[in-house]
């Protein structure tokens, strides 16, 4: 790769010409001599073979060309203060990226709110932020690959954090056969009827739970296809309220009127990892996601 002509000396340089009103107040606020400043933008339009400044009177003006070419480059000085930045913080013990592992049933309005809060706080920390099922979330915390995992698993070894729980509800069509017997279902009434359950994304011990044990079963891979497949008439589940809110005030989905277990409340938590220390990053985020479990 061609190594650039200009360095970032020289745009800053530039910038303080155009910012300070001329190359002898460039100079004061650089504590450098004008003439070296002088020099130094001579040198780079020779460098550049674009003319970048016009003399008018005693102020330097900047061209069309010079004008397009400073915008861009405060943007590449800006990237470059940054990127310092980062190697500071790094040297001072902060992580350069948190692995977050989430299940997907985890409401993603207060995932967005903790990861909002924690946006001006992060120093330039990156969020790897991956949506598991179950006991995939368990398997990606046991296997080094999640510094924060939120599961609604108690994963032996580990002392979680509870966060707020969630609210699932069996819901199918309002035209579902079941919706038209009109009285209190039991399990028995399900078991004749297909149910859509959620693949556990885990490999080593993928889980079944919510399913019934009937062989009318559909599996899928996300909550939203389930809630597509159920708004449609195919079959019925268990799914988040906070997922089908929506579906519930349209009409597009019922509860099912189960004489018991209609309505299920898991709790969620928050797991670290436990094989390395958690780092100033890190704990901040963990903070901030149990605050903004218990938003409604």
């Amino acid at each position: 790769m061609k190594a650039p002509r200009v360095t970032l000396e020289q745009w800053r340089t530039l910038q303080a010409v155009v910012d300070h009103g001329g190359f002898a107040q460039a100079a004061e606020a650089l504590h450098r001599s004008q003439s070296s400043v002088s020099y130094t933008v001579a040198r780079m339009q020779e460098q550049l073979g674009v003319p970048l400044l016009e003399i008018s009177g005693r102020k330097a003006i900047l061209t069309d060309a010079g004008a397009a070419l400073l915008r861009r480059s405060r943007h590449l000085l800006k990237e470059a203060n940054q990127l310092e930045q980062l190697a500071w913080n790094m040297d001072q013990g902060w992580e350069a990226e948190v692995q977050l592992v989430v299940d997907a049933a985890y409401p993603a309005e207060r995932l967005a709110r903790a990861l909002g809060a924690f946006m001006p706080q992060s120093k330039g920390c990156r969020v790897q932020l991956r949506e598991e099922v179950l006991s995939g979330v368990e398997e990606c915390l046991l296997n080094g690959s999640a510094d924060l995992a939120i599961s609604g698993i108690s994963i032996a070894g580990y002392l979680p954090q509870q966060l707020n729980s969630i609210e699932f509800i069996a819901v199918a069509h309002p035209q579902h056969p079941l919706q038209q017997l009109n009285r209190s279902l039991t399990h028995s009434d399900l078991e004749t009827h297909l149910q859509v359950v959620i693949r556990d994304s885990g490999r080593r011990q993928p889980r079944n739970e919510g399913w019934l044990g009937a062989e009318h079963r559909w599996t899928v891979t996300s909550m939203s296809t389930a809630t597509k497949l159920i708004s449609q008439g195919l079959g019925f589940a268990w799914l988040p309220q906070h997922e089908i809110a929506a579906q519930l005030a349209q009409g597009s989905l019922k509860a099912l009127p189960m004489e018991q277990g209609g309505q299920r409340n898991a709790y969620m938590f928050l797991y670290a990892n436990k094989d390395k220390p958690l780092g100033p990053a890190t704990r901040i985020l963990a903070d901030l996601i149990i605050q903004h479990s218990h938003d409604a």
